[in-house]
């Protein structure tokens, strides 16, 4: 393990440093850091940067990225996108799951990705009985990523229902369905497979409003002790707006907040669908916003209304979530684009504090990112995890940037990914660009294609 690294510039909790040494325990932790000191001895790099956390990953729906771009009879929408990737999903088996997460967390490292959140719903066999463990395929994420070496947040999904009113769940739901018993008792297994390992945690996600309902959340959360974090999908699609209100006469974001205590611990995801009142309620009770813009632009969901939010000083992370695209950049990108083509104006998600755009987005991603995987990453400060990225400063689009202008440039000058070194927990996973095992977990993932696709 490094022990040490020596970097000539480093972004650090309280800003850049020059000539930083950053000394890390043999449990992958900051132990200490000396900015302007003098390289004696290890590694030298030229520019150091926190690894971003992906904070909403569905690792199954890597494997048909780009399957859902073939228009239908009827006017398309996240709805027939969801038939589409129901009836793919009927065939994944764990040993199927376990290569197609490896291959997923395998480019999440390339791309700058230090930890993931991994919203797991594809409990069950095909039938819906459940395996020997009711944990396995949470199991297998967690082990692809172990073998990998991403940091791990395993975020098992609580589903219950068909829809709002406790509607009967659809046929092809019926690998995401548990009861207050069996849910409690995955996320215990997966707690206790986690014990002792500094890369993972563990918390929960309740699916959305429409797959529980008040008295099943509050029974789990009452039951479990030393979760992580809470992630629900909320306010995703006008229709589910619409479907709320006609169930309970209020709003998603505005039910969840009359009906549980949201706070810092609780990451909600999308909420792209929110009236200046939700907007408000979100800000100021700390809790993140869950932004996937790739995702949401690809389904059709909408815009979060991002303005307003950061002007009231909202919480907010990014993630990948159907993985049809892989790269913080593009997600960090979107977001500024898309307030762009609202507002008609640029460098809108600026602050007062931070002129620079691009290392505005980055540093809010990083801090709500942390909060939301409920580790101590995100943030070269002794304690937490050294999980570091390394750009490539001598690619044409970064020469000669410096500081700010780099990370602006690294988002919004292109698209290679000038990701050169990832650190993890101290450990260099990525090297020139590269993981060790990338080639043989790539055969696997494409021999797992195969098999789904005979």
């Amino acid at each position: 393990m490094t022990t040490k690294i020596w970097a000539a510039s480093a972004l650090l909790t309280g800003g850049w440093a020059d000539s930083v040494e950053i000394t890390i325990d043999d449990d992958g932790n900051i132990d200490g850091i000396a900015p302007d000191t003098v390289r004696v001895s290890g590694e030298r790099v030229e520019l150091l940067l926190p690894a971003m956390p992906n904070v909403h990953s569905h690792a199954h729906q890597r494997a048909m990225a780009g399957l859902g771009e073939r228009a239908s009879a009827s006017a398309d929408s996240f709805w027939t996108w969801r038939k589409v990737m129901y009836h793919y999903l009927e065939r994944i088996q764990p040993q199927h799951l376990y290569h197609i997460a490896a291959q997923l967390y395998v480019e999440m490292l390339k791309a700058g990705y230090g930890c993931v959140g991994e919203f797991q719903y594809l409990h069950h066999d095909i039938d819906g009985s459940a395996y020997q463990s009711r944990a396995e395929m949470s199991l297998q994420c967690m082990s692809a990523a172990r073998d990998v070496g991403l940091g791990f947040t395993a975020l098992p999904v609580l589903y219950r229902y068909g829809g709002f009113g406790a509607a009967p769940p659809l046929d092809g739901q019926k690998r995401f369905l548990n009861e207050t018993g069996g849910f409690i008792d995955i996320v215990e297994t997966l707690q206790q497979a986690s014990a002792g390992d500094a890369n993972c945690a563990v918390g929960i996600a309740p699916h959305s409003l429409r797959a529980i309902d008040q008295g099943l959340l509050a029974e789990v959360i009452a039951g479990l002790d030393d979760l992580a974090a809470i992630h629900i999908h909320i306010a995703e699609q006008t229709r589910e707006v619409d479907d709320c209100i006609a169930w309970s006469g209020l709003r998603p974001v505005e039910w969840l907040f009359e009906h549980f205590d949201v706070g810092p611990d609780w990451c909600l995801v999308h909420a792209t669908h929110l009236d200046d009142t939700e907007t408000a309620r979100m800000a100021a009770s700390g809790c993140i916003a869950g932004l996937c813009p790739t995702t949401e632009a690809n389904l059709g969901d909408g815009f979060f209304n991002a303005v307003d939010y950061f002007e009231r000083h909202g919480s907010w992370a990014i993630g990948s979530d159907s993985h049809i695209s892989i790269d913080p950049v593009e997600e960090l990108r979107w977001l500024e684009y898309g307030v762009r083509l609202q507002t008609r104006r640029r460098n809108v998600l600026a602050s007062p504090t931070t002129a620079n755009t691009g290392r505005n987005l980055f540093a809010a991603a990083l801090a709500g990112g942390a909060r939301a995987c409920g580790r101590s990453i995100g943030s070269i400060q002794p304690g937490y995890r050294a999980d570091f990225v390394v750009l490539d400063c001598d690619h044409p689009r970064l020469y000669g940037r410096n500081r700010d202008e780099l990370i602006d440039s690294w988002i919004f000058s292109g698209n290679d990914n000038l990701v050169r070194d990832v650190y993890i927990g101290g450990r260099k996973l990525i090297e020139n660009g590269h993981h060790a095992d990338e080639d043989a977990i790539a055969r696997n993932y494409r021999a797992t294609l195969d098999q789904l696709a005979a």
